[in-house]
């Protein structure tokens, strides 16, 4: 089946080759492993926002990585919705990329959290895909995650257990309680 965007949503896709051998190797090491290893946010007329390590960028869809999976139908979203997560994602573009986003989010996971780390990640000047996609939708007013996780704690592999969900235990709750405080 095939799924149409509608602008707004988001796509979850895989990173071939080494860079996306690293990708899923630090997902794996915070016990994140998903499927895929990049996000991107649908913005209309055939154009995509992505955060890239020259920084986020408009492209056309037909120039970015195939979706492995779509957020179309899987996330409530109003027109309103969709428009300002749009403005925000555009908004969003030449944002520069940030490697050490990743290792904060890897410290998170084994509670290591010192404040000035925490604060880096929390600072929105500087963004990962998955980050960029939690952006784009809080500019927006629209809340993905209701753990209490700090803006900024988002990886693909999050993205997509938001997608997949699966039962959450309490030792699970408890546990991201501590390691996003």
């Amino acid at each position: 089946m095939v799924t149409y965007p509608q602008p707004g949503d988001f796509a979850l896709t895989k990173i071939s080759g080494i860079p996306g051998k690293f990708v899923a190797a630090g997902q794996w090491l915070v016990g994140d492993a998903a499927p895929v290893q990049h996000a991107y946010v649908y913005v209309g007329n055939g154009e995509i926002v992505q955060a890239m390590p020259g920084g986020a960028e408009l492209v056309r869809l037909e120039d970015a990585a195939e979706p492995v999976v779509w957020s179309t139908g899987r996330i409530a979203l109003t027109a309103a919705d969709r428009m300002r997560i749009c403005g925000a994602a555009r908004g969003l573009v030449g944002t520069p990329y940030s490697f050490l986003d990743y290792g904060s989010i890897a410290l998170a996971h084994y509670r290591i959290r010192p404040a000035w780390v925490r604060d880096f990640v929390a600072d929105s000047g500087h963004l990962i895909c998955s980050q960029l996609v939690d952006e784009a939708h809080l500019r927006a007013g629209v809340h993905l995650f209701s753990d209490g996780r700090l803006p900024g704690d988002v990886t693909p592999g999050d993205l997509w257990k938001l997608l997949h969900p699966k039962r959450v235990t309490s030792t699970d709750r408890d546990l991201r309680r501590l390691a996003y405080g």
